[in-house]
């Protein structure tokens, strides 16, 4: 795993879709930026993903540990106190509080009316997943492909060729996916 001085702030929206937090994952894993988040960011998720029936109380307990297990650098820790200084959606303040703390320079939301320019300090930037998977792609296409035909190629349970991968992808990314294509000549 390579390290990146590229700090981003992954919201628990965009670590609830599959595929999508797995290719987040996987390019904070390859070394494209450095993930952050809180354990209430965590905590939202696992929620968010047992009370719709995505995964089982256990499964979603699992993720976690396997996350703190893969990322031990990613937990931000001690930015509670920051959260009345900031003035974003209220229900989001400890996402911003918790990018400050870890001096990231993007949220990746998919909400991003709860992230809007003018209400988050001026070093710090809310991207869409869309936006910010586009942005990784034009550093490096050709490492974004090989990234994503190994994802595709790791997954067992159940198997996935690269295609169904995009098309899973597609639902929420679709601008990153088209780019994809493109680079495969599809």
């Amino acid at each position: 795993m390579l390290t990146s001085t590229f700090k981003v702030v992954l919201d628990a929206c965009v670590l609830f879709p599959f595929s999508l937090r797995d290719t987040l994952l996987w390019a904070a894993h390859a070394g494209f930026y450095q993930p952050y988040w809180s354990a209430q960011i965590l905590e939202e998720m696992r929620r968010n993903l047992v009370r719709t029936g995505t995964t089982t109380t256990e499964q979603a307990h699992s993720l976690v540990a396997q996350m703190r297990k893969h990322f031990p650098d990613a937990l931000v820790t001690g930015h509670e106190a920051l959260v009345p200084a900031v003035h974003n959606h209220e229900g989001d303040r400890h996402v911003v509080a918790a990018a400050l703390h870890a001096h990231a320079q993007v949220i990746v939301t998919s909400n991003l009316k709860h992230f809007r320019a003018r209400d988050l300090p001026p070093n710090i930037e809310a991207q869409h997943p869309d936006e910010f998977l586009v942005n990784l792609f034009d550093l490096d296409p050709p490492g974004i492909v090989a990234l994503l035909k190994h994802q595709a190629s790791a997954l067992r349970r159940p198997p996935m060729a690269l295609p169904q991968l995009l098309n899973g992808l597609a639902k929420t990314v679709p601008e990153f996916v088209q780019l994809i294509r493109e680079e495969l000549g599809d």
